[in-house]
């Protein structure tokens, strides 16, 4: 079972980061307005998606890479805090109301989850 739970994580990871080149816009809604260089954030975020992902993907780094997963996943927490932060009711988009704000946090904890259970699954 922890294979799948790896392969799993390292196609996430891949198509999350080639999604961060295929659709920068969207990925630079999601960094703080008080971080700089949001275009450069992203690309950088989105290759060491690629590259840590590939890590996941190769038994031999699945350790490693899972842990490199769960401190880049975690690194992200202050985008989804920020957006919690600034969430209102009134917001037209789901995910910038309150609750959309702290689904997005809790999926994201839950990611972390996912990325320290494939590096502590090995060996």
């Amino acid at each position: 079972m922890h294979a799948i739970a790896s392969v799993a994580l390292a196609v996430f990871l891949i198509v999350t980061g080639v999604a961060h080149f295929l659709a920068p816009g969207y990925f630079r809604t999601l960094v703080p307005a008080w971080l700089p260089r949001e275009r450069l954030l992203v690309a950088v975020s989105g290759a060491a998606e690629v590259v840590v992902g590939a890590l996941v993907l190769v038994p031999c780094g699945r350790r490693a890479g899972g842990w490199s997963a769960a401190v880049l996943i975690s690194c992200y927490l202050t985008s989804h805090v920020d957006a919690l932060r600034r969430a209102r009711p009134d917001r037209p988009r789901l995910l910038e109301r309150p609750a959309g704000a702290a689904a997005r946090l809790v999926t994201n904890v839950l990611y972390i989850a996912w990325a320290v259970a494939v590096a502590r699954s090995t060996a």
